[in-house]
């Protein structure tokens, strides 16, 4: 039995022999239409693969507990329920991807093709870009580490200080605002000034404390510290509390009981945890998008372009299986069956507006004139792409737009092999033909499933509607690049909430068989409850809101004109788990050093209700009632709310009865 892999020799000795692999899977990417960063490839062994997806995919990070747990839970999914890390691929310029040693040959070109797809979405998506244009992300996280292990070292610093200030600053790494572009924590204009600005400010200067006395007397710093029109900020809730914690926020001390001004080791540390919470926030927005992205294009190079041989496509498909049929939520597998659908629906549309424009046609008598089988025959790639091998290359026309020259002329000198690699003959125009969505076996009958209020639809918006005399000659003009461009544009501005909310309709509910399903009160179980396409794409849209968190904001940093933080949270129909709110509590606390509320609406249900409800086979309707969680370095309150303060928290357009299970993560 032979040993495997463990050393450096080895691993490099996989490295050469994967650079062929590497090499050929870039230049097919770029011919696919692909644009992605450069990508380094790293061969690691199997303890290293599970400490990378512990540091979520980074070399190096700040020390703290977390990361042995993760690695610890990552160790036991593999060992115990057969899980195995296929992937691992960080946004960065260059990218760094990962590939395991033990891993078949097969595993690893999946990977690569896979890795390719996301480098490429990651140059492309804006969300990404709103952190940076250029990310180096690896050396961000390693000098971020560098700081954090320097103040742990720091013999003037308690070690176990520093892991429970991360521990506080963590609970909060949700609660930052993705949706603008990143910026340091430093200005907050149009806020009333605390003591502590004028402070500062006046320190800035450099007066001696004699001139502060004579020039700023106490009753112009009164005048500046307390303006009596306003005496509450921000004038609009944030959503980057993190922030706001930091600009304003006080540490407790414990020896003294009450707050006091931030270390700066502490005020360093909010601020390196939330650059990195607002790196890692464009992943967590578009893992839908960005591992369907992945899914689709690795499906296209490694199974219709041939990039797994054929004694590696067995295990291929199955790899592949596995990853698209995983139990639960499935991103990989919603993902690609969405950019599938707005491939398709695409391509349908030019195809319709083609047809729409043939003479004698109109949305009107377009199912009775126009004769669908015998369009997607004509529709079918023409025999020159669909078919290059070693017998078809000398009646290839090296005029044609859809023949790459250089290929040609490598191959007929056998320096390529064209019944292994034909997509080296072909430039983008002959392999977007080739891969033609409607052409293929499993689409054939998308054409047919549009309706006559989707015709209409679209023929409501044309014009020159007699340019083509025939079907033929209509179809002669049909553009194959459409549905791929369209995915590339979809691919630059979207992430997942956007991509649900626009391309989720009833059709694709039909087709890939979506449903809703409840927990029912009366029965003490769970029931499918509907199939309509709002009802899916409220359960989904709840999971990737805020990162499918709940979305808590800052509405008052002097609450009751008393210096108490307020916190509220934006109500959409799922209560909070209210013990663990007020764990957090406890912890933000220990960053306002002030008493810290949280405005919440609740739902309770009356037993007298449910039997009545039982009775006549409904569900009873929850009473939503206002609370105010609070906690002020001792006790943990709650108190019932008055409707009126807590009305503008409340859902208006949700399902009420969802609770994803991840909402409580």
């Amino acid at each position: 039995m032979s040993k495997p892999p463990t050393d450096r020799a080895d691993k490099q000795r996989i490295a050469q022999g994967l650079e062929s692999t590497v090499r050929e899977a870039r230049v097919l990417a770029t011919k696919l239409g692909l644009d992605p960063y450069p990508v380094n490839y790293w061969v690691v062994d199997y303890d290293e693969m599970n400490s990378l997806v512990a540091y979520n995919g980074f070399q190096d990070r700040y020390p703290h507990w977390r990361w042995g747990m993760k690695y610890d839970q990552q160790q036991k999914q593999r060992q115990f329920l057969g899980g195995k890390a296929y992937e691992l691929v960080n946004n960065d310029n260059p990218a760094h991807a990962f590939l395991q040693e033990s891993n078949a040959l097969a595993d690893q070109k999946a990977v690569i093709t896979h890795v390719e797809a996301h480098a490429d979405f990651f140059a492309k998506n804006q969300w990404f870009g709103l952190f940076s244009d250029n990310p180096d992300a690896a050396r961000m996280l390693a000098s971020h580490a560098e700081i954090i292990e320097s103040y742990m070292d720091d013999p003037e610093i308690d070690r176990e200080e520093v892991e429970a200030w991360i521990d506080n600053v963590l609970c909060m790494e949700d609660c930052i605002d993705q949706y603008q572009p990143f910026s340091t924590a430093e200005g907050w204009p149009n806020e009333t000034p605390t003591d502590e600005d004028i402070d500062e400010k006046l320190g800035d200067l450099g007066l001696s404390e004699e001139v502060i006395g004579q020039v700023f007397d106490d009753e112009w710093l009164d005048e500046q510290r307390k303006d009596e029109d306003v005496t509450s900020f921000p004038a609009e809730p944030k959503r980057d509390i993190i922030s706001f914690l930091r600009k304003h926020g006080m540490r407790y001390d414990d020896d003294s009981e009450k707050a006091v001004e931030f270390e700066d080791w502490q005020r360093e540390i909010m601020e390196l945890l939330r650059r990195e919470a607002y790196y890692f926030a464009p992943q967590k927005m578009t893992k839908v998008l960005n591992e369907g992205w992945a899914a689709y294009w690795e499906s296209i190079m490694m199974g219709e372009e041939g990039f797994a041989d054929e004694n590696e496509f067995i295990h291929y498909a199955d790899h592949q299986s596995k990853v698209l049929g995983s139990p639960g939520f499935n991103p990989y597998k919603l993902g690609k069956e969405l950019w599938e659908y707005i491939e398709n629906v695409t391509n349908r549309r030019n195809v319709v507006e083609h047809l729409l424009r043939t003479e004698g046609i109109t949305w009107r008598n377009f199912h009775d004139t126009v004769d669908l089988d015998r369009v997607m025959k004509h529709l079918e790639p023409d025999s020159v792409v669909d078919r290059v091998d070693s017998d078809t290359l000398a009646a290839l026309d090296p005029e044609d737009p859809r023949i790459d020259n250089e290929g040609l002329a490598a191959a007929k000198a056998g320096e390529i092999d064209a019944d292994r690699f034909p997509w080296k003959v072909l430039t983008y125009e002959g392999l977007v033909e080739r891969h033609y969505s409607l052409a293929k076996p499993q689409n054939r009958g998308f054409l047919k499933q549009i309706t006559q209020t989707d015709v209409e639809r679209i023929a409501r918006y044309m014009f020159d509607d007699a340019r083509y005399a025939t079907v033929e000659e209509a179809l002669d003009h049909v553009d194959y690049c459409a549905g791929w461009d369209r995915m590339r544009e979809v691919r630059e501005s979207h992430n997942d909430v956007t991509f649900l909310d626009e391309f989720l309709t009833q059709e694709f509910v039909n087709e890939h068989s979506y449903f809703t399903y409840e927990y029912m009160e009366t029965t003490k179980d769970y029931r499918v409850t509907s199939t309509d396409v709002e009802d899916v794409k409220k359960k989904l849209m709840l999971q990737f809101s805020n990162f499918g968190k709940p979305t808590i904001v800052v509405e008052d940093g002097n609450y009751n004109n008393r210096n108490e933080l307020l916190l509220s949270h934006q109500y959409n129909g799922v209560m909070l788990d209210v013990e663990q709110a007020q764990q957090v509590l406890k912890r933000v606390f220990k960053l306002w050093g002030r008493p810290v509320n949280l405005k919440t609406i609740v739902k309770e249900l009356d037993e007298n209700d449910i039997e009545v409800a039982r009775r006549r086979d409904s569900e009873p309707t929850p009473e939503e009632r206002g609370n105010l969680l609070r906690y002020d370095g001792e006790d943990l309150t709650a108190t019932e709310l008055p409707w009126n303060e807590v009305e503008h928290l409340a859902a208006t357009d949700v399902d009420y009865d969802t609770k994803p299970e991840e909402w409580l993560a």
